[in-house]
């Protein structure tokens, strides 16, 4: 069985509380559950905006050497990469005052240059893109056949290493397989539209469903969109639109998408865990069995009121 397990973003007190509650114990220097064959699979973003950054890696690294646990890449992992790093013309990641407030916490503990985000830096550009074991799916962010079949190329068990991901901040082609994966398909708003997201700043793009298979509306396929609203009437251009996840794929996993509405399977084989961790929300998991077909919403654990 793998307990799935979303966006952590820094804080560590909900992680431990998490794999306690799941049966998990500190062991060896590691969380292990006393069934040898029970482990995590952690959907990325470890760092940024809670206080215990180095605390919440430690854990992770330390169960994934154990074999208790794998990991995939979220977007803040890659805009650490790049944040740290430094191309032709200066930082791969711009140092904007919103950059940096998003990142402060992770600098906080391991300022620019100091040996220790040096060491995270060059461990999380080793953490696989995507996962796929077992009949079932993991990913941060969008499950897209096309992008995985271009990472292929560089990545064939999925994780791509420190020069592929910096390349991939100046090759478009690249770039974009990279991120569709660890941030999801985003589309322009039409001129004279704008909304504000949970942290205040103002989009002129919007994260797209892209599981939904029929939806071709602004306000249907919009998602991290906190009123609605403030969205176009009518329909998205199809150049705009994702074919859908199919009703006969694997199941597959993701965080990234901060959910505040009641929980829901997002199809029956397509479901988001992240609710709002980083924040005032809860951090859950869910238990899947290798081969499951189908997945059911009575089996999230952890969800509490966001």
């Amino acid at each position: 069985m793998y307990d799935v397990i979303p966006d952590i973003h820094g804080m560590a007190d909900k992680l431990v509380h998490r794999l306690t509650a799941l049966g998990y114990t500190e062991s060896k220097g590691a969380w292990r559950h006393a069934d040898p064959d029970r482990s995590v699979v952690f959907l990325g973003d470890f760092i940024d905006r809670g206080p215990q950054n180095g605390r919440v890696l430690s854990i992770v690294r330390a169960m994934i050497e154990a074999g208790t646990a794998r990991a995939i890449m979220g977007n803040h992992e890659l805009n650490a990469i790049h944040f740290h790093s430094q191309g032709d013309r200066g930082p791969l990641r711009d140092h904007t005052p919103d950059n940096r407030r998003q990142h402060e916490s992770f600098l906080a503990e391991f300022p620019l240059g100091s040996p220790g985000a040096r060491a995270w830096i060059d461990w999380m550009a080793d953490l696989p893109i995507w996962l796929e074991r077992d009949g079932l799916r993991f990913v941060h962010a969008c499950w897209d056949e096309g992008a995985i079949s271009l990472l292929r190329t560089h990545a064939p068990n999925g994780s791509a290493g420190m020069d592929t991901l910096l390349r991939a901040a100046t090759d478009p082609p690249l770039r974009h397989a990279v991120e569709m994966l660890t941030k999801g398909p985003e589309v322009p708003l039409p001129q004279g539209y704008s909304f504000k997201d949970k942290g205040q700043r103002t989009r002129t793009d919007m994260r797209l469903r892209w599981w939904l298979r029929d939806a071709t509306a602004w306000r249907s396929l919009g998602i991290s969109v906190p009123h609605r609203e403030q969205l176009p009437e009518g329909d998205i251009p199809a150049r705009h639109r994702m074919p859908g996840y199919p009703a006969d794929a694997p199941p597959v996993f993701f965080g990234h998408y901060w959910l505040e509405d009641a929980p829901e399977l997002q199809a029956p084989n397509v479901l988001c865990l992240d609710y709002c961790a980083g924040k005032e929300g809860p951090l859950v998991s869910y238990p899947v069995v290798p081969g499951a077909r189908r997945l059911e919403l009575a089996r999230l654990q952890g969800l509490d009121p966001c």
